[in-house]
């Protein structure tokens, strides 16, 4: 019983997979994996700054825009001066 699981899992171990997994460092899978890190870590460098500009920016629209609004509603509520 020992014999045979033993000898199993030597075949299913040895196989292209093994292989490659063995020297992980051999073909086109490390520098596809490279490009693919450096492409994100490019698009969060330039995503995080212009998302928090951009969010800070409408952030200060906004609040100018309320601010604007006020001093209209105050205007309003008081009567005309001659």
């Amino acid at each position: 019983m020992d014999d045979s699981f033993s000898d199993g899992l030597t075949a299913s171990l040895s196989g292209p997979l093994s292989e490659a997994l063995a020297d992980p460092t051999s073909g086109s899978n490390v520098m596809l994996f490279l490009l693919v890190a450096g492409l994100g870590l490019g698009m969060a460098l330039i995503y995080v700054p212009l998302r928090v500009f951009l969010t800070i920016t409408a952030r200060s629209r906004r609040l100018r825009l309320l601010q604007r609004i006020r001093r209209l509603r105050e205007e309003l509520g008081q009567p005309v001066q001659p």
